[in-house]
């Protein structure tokens, strides 16, 4: 049986309907694409924060010592966004890491860089899901990017999961997460799927300046706002 047939087999015993309305046809409709919360301008030079107005650092990365040189997210982590990300992660609907990243090389500028990298998957969680998110986003971005992807980042020993952790549990937990496969160059885009505190880009961040990268810019699909009553552009 060739793939189209299997496709079509598959609609026919899992028809497909978009994970945020429910209408059919797709894994997400093109109306609810555009009504994703986009994060733009003004935003904390240093986190992505969105902020009132432009600031080199806001009261959420202000005060603490962070690796990376900035990091931008494409939209907000609201209950649609949540519901995209969990179907991605955890029921193995690999197809929409390429449409995280059509959202993200429409929203968040190109950073310069000369690799584009991800932070790497515990063993236990990638052999459970079947595939990595942040790297499928990460290639996928370079792609688009016309720019290499290299695993640069391998993750040491198995530490908690980040769910549910405060911050100063999540630094912990990842303080010593991370060690570089390679020398890393210059510039480097760090890759993961969602920003929540920043612990554990940071972390991996932190690895990469030890083998030569001097400038990280972080990239996510969707981040985790902390500061209540922002509002986001939607579409």
């Amino acid at each position: 049986m060739c793939g189209a047939s299997v496709g079509r087999m598959l609609d026919l015993l899992f028809p497909r309907r978009c994970l945020v309305c429910g209408a059919g046809g797709t894994q997400l409709c093109a109306d609810c694409l555009a009504a994703l919360p986009r994060l733009g301008p003004p935003l904390c030079a240093r986190c992505g924060a969105p902020t009132a107005w432009p600031v080199a650092r806001c009261r959420e990365c202000a005060g603490r010592r962070i690796a990376f040189a900035s990091a931008r997210a494409a939209v907000s982590y609201d209950d649609a966004v949540r519901r995209i990300v969990a179907a991605w992660k955890e029921r193995g609907l690999r197809a929409l890491a390429a449409a995280a990243a059509d959202v993200v090389a429409e929203t968040v500028p190109r950073p310069r860089a000369a690799v584009v990298t991800f932070v790497p998957a515990d063993a236990g969680r990638r052999l459970e899901r079947g595939h990595h998110p942040a790297e499928r986003l990460a290639r996928a971005l370079a792609e688009r990017w016309e720019l290499p992807a290299e695993p640069l980042l391998e993750r040491r020993g198995h530490g908690a999961r980040q769910r549910g952790l405060a911050l100063a549990e999540r630094r912990r937990n990842v303080a010593r997460a991370f060690g570089a496969t390679a020398r890393a160059p210059s510039r480097v885009i760090l890759v993961d799927d969602v920003y929540t505190t920043g612990a554990t880009v940071s972390a991996a961040s932190s690895a990469l300046r030890v083998v030569g990268a001097r400038t990280i810019d972080v990239v996510t699909f969707a981040r985790a706002l902390r500061t209540p009553g922002m509002v986001v552009q939607r579409g």
